[in-house]
C-alpha cells in the first residue's frame, strides 16, 4: 500500500501525463483527413504534432492505427491518447489591438478579422492573436472576462468558432456561457 507522502509508481505517474480525448464523426461528416479532424477539436496544438502523434500510434480511427492522410467518415471513432507534452500550457494574457467590431449587444459581438491574425494561441503564436485582444478589449468593458469553455480538462477562453490566419471575415463571439452553449 502506497504512504501519503510516497511517489505513485511510474505507471501511475505516466497515466496523469496523458491527455486523453474521445470523438466520434458526425454522421453527416464529409471525408477529411484525420489530421485536418483533429485540427478543429484539439485547438491547443499544431497539426505537424498530431501527425507525430498519429505516427506514434497515440491517435487510433475504429481502434486502428491510422497514417495522417487516412479519411473520417460519417460514424468513426478517433480515440486520441498523448502525452500531455503534445500541448504547450495555455497562459495567455490580454493584449491591447484594435478590433474592427460590427455589432454588438449583450450576447454577442461580431467583428471582422483581418487576414494573417491568428485567432487562438496555440504552438508558436501564444501572443497577438484575436483571443488576446478579445481579453483585453473584454477587461476594458467593465471588467468582463471571456467566457471559456471546457477541453481536455481545461478551462481556456473560447470562441464560437474560429477562422484561419489567413482568411478574412466576420466572427461570433459570445459574451456568456449561454451564448456560446446556444
Amino acid at each position: 500500500m502506497q504512504k501519503p507522502d510516497e511517489q505513485p509508481p511510474p505507471q501511475q505517474q505516466q497515466q496523469t501525463n496523458y491527455e486523453r480525448f474521445h470523438f466520434v464523426a458526425d454522421p453527416r461528416q464529409r471525408p477529411l483527413r484525420v489530421d485536418r479532424f483533429l485540427m478543429d477539436r484539439l485547438e491547443r496544438t499544431s497539426r505537424s504534432k498530431i501527425q507525430d502523434a498519429i505516427h506514434n500510434g497515440d491517435i487510433k480511427v475504429n481502434d486502428k492505427q491510422v497514417k495522417p492522410n487516412a479519411k473520417i467518415k460519417p460514424g468513426d471513432v478517433i480515440a486520441v491518447d498523448v502525452p500531455r507534452s503534445l500541448f504547450a500550457d495555455f497562459k495567455s494574457g490580454p493584449e491591447q489591438m484594435d478590433l474592427d467590431i460590427r455589432y454588438e449587444d449583450d450576447d454577442v459581438l461580431v467583428l471582422h478579422k483581418p487576414p494573417g491574425l491568428v485567432v487562438h494561441p496555440g504552438v508558436g503564436n501564444w501572443h497577438g492573436t484575436l483571443i488576446n485582444g478579445l481579453m483585453y478589449y473584454f477587461q476594458q468593458q467593465g471588467g468582463q472576462e471571456i467566457p471559456t469553455r471546457s477541453h481536455g480538462g481545461d478551462d481556456y477562453p473560447g470562441l464560437v468558432h474560429r477562422i484561419d490566419k489567413d482568411t478574412s471575415g466576420l466572427m461570433v463571439i459570445a459574451k456568456s456561457r449561454h451564448a456560446m452553449t446556444h
